[in-house]
């Protein structure tokens, strides 16, 4: 059974998290475009790819942003972009560590290289993340070899161990390679490799959708016990919304490398704002097989590089009106959340 959060961040260290001076990470109008080139001999730039286009969140310490949307919308993209794994065409990825704010995307990767210990991402596939010729020894203490945290073999693999225990796994399982082991117990394996090094921001990367429906309740539950013991904090990337509504305290749903709505998940679960996440919300199947889906949703996904004038998403929404082609909506705060909607640009 999955281990439900609700608005008010129950079981994350509420007393910490008031005291925290200010948030852990703060995302700045983030973009990252990318080129698309004609053919021929004399290649030149012809367009380019908005694959993150103007993101701004904040992440309070021991909290967990949980990131929605269809294929292609971003998710992944800004993951990996705020981690520096790609590097942004613009903005600001103000991340706090050590007692200071440090812009990551104006960072050098030598200047970047101190602060990898602090963040760290856990990828979606279990199997193609894990080099099939380490053992898991290896593999979980890599980081503290690059880093040079553990200079002694033992030391290293008593860490490892603990490590192992935290996950559910067994220290004698050091020894073994990653293909003796189950889809979940590999994940398992990767999320220990990830907070091997004590991280304080993770960004786990559609942690549990390559797994069964059987294991992904007991990750989902690893990943809430290890915040909780911890103190991480989470950026949580996703499809499945009802794992998001599980995991997360706050939601931020993201349409053509935008975020079209952010808010408490509890707030945006029962009473969703903008078209786009009304539609989401609609599509999630429903247990009951006598319910009829309410899918609302129709036409493709926007093209990143051919994005329609106005709102990306108006060509898609049943209740467009005259600005909605003509001018892209601002993403306006009110009531405790935020909506990209002209249905809401008179909130005050």
């Amino acid at each position: 059974m999955l281990a439900s959060k609700t608005a008010s961040g129950e079981g994350q260290q509420p007393d910490e998290r008031a005291a925290a001076p200010g948030p852990l990470l703060s995302v700045r109008g983030l973009c990252k475009f990318f080129p698309v080139m004609s053919k021929g001999f004399f290649r030149r730039q012809v367009a380019s790819v908005r694959a993150v286009d103007d993101v701004s969140f904040d992440l309070q310490p021991g909290e967990t942003l949980g990131l929605v949307g269809e294929s292609g919308c971003g998710k992944t993209t800004t993951a990996r972009s705020v981690l520096r794994a790609l590097r942004p065409t613009r903005g600001e990825v103000l991340f706090r560590a050590n007692g200071s704010t440090v812009d990551l995307a104006a960072l050098s990767e030598t200047e970047l290289k101190p602060l990898r210990t602090k963040m760290q991402m856990i990828f979606q596939d279990p199997f193609s993340s894990l080099n099939p010729r380490m053992t898991i020894e290896q593999i979980v203490g890599e980081p503290l070899v690059i880093h040079r945290l553990q200079r002694r073999r033992r030391d290293r693999a008593d860490r490892v161990a603990e490590m192992l225990r935290m996950v559910g796994l067994k220290p004698e399982h050091m020894r073994r390679y990653p293909h003796e082991f189950s889809g979940g117990q590999r994940q398992r394996i990767g999320i220990a490799r990830a907070l091997i090094m004590r991280p304080s921001l993770v960004i786990a990367d559609e942690p549990v959708s390559a797994l069964d429906v059987s294991v992904q309740a007991q990750v989902i539950n690893l990943l809430a016990d290890l915040q909780d013991e911890l103190k991480l904090t989470y950026v949580f990337v996703a499809h499945d919304l009802s794992v998001v509504q599980h995991i997360s305290d706050r939601v931020a749903v993201m349409y053509a490398g935008r975020i079209v709505e952010l808010a408490q998940t509890e707030a945006i679960f029962e009473n969703p704002k903008h078209p786009y996440t009304r539609a989401l919300m609609a599509a999630v199947p429903h247990p009951d097989p006598d319910v009829k889906m309410k899918f609302t949703i129709s036409g493709e996904v926007a093209d990143p590089a051919h994005l329609p004038p106005g709102c990306a998403f108006h060509p898609r929404c049943s209740d467009r009106f005259e600005p909605c082609n003509q001018r892209r909506p601002e993403l306006l705060a009110a009531g405790g959340r935020h909506v990209a909607c002209h249905l809401f640009s008179d909130w005050t």
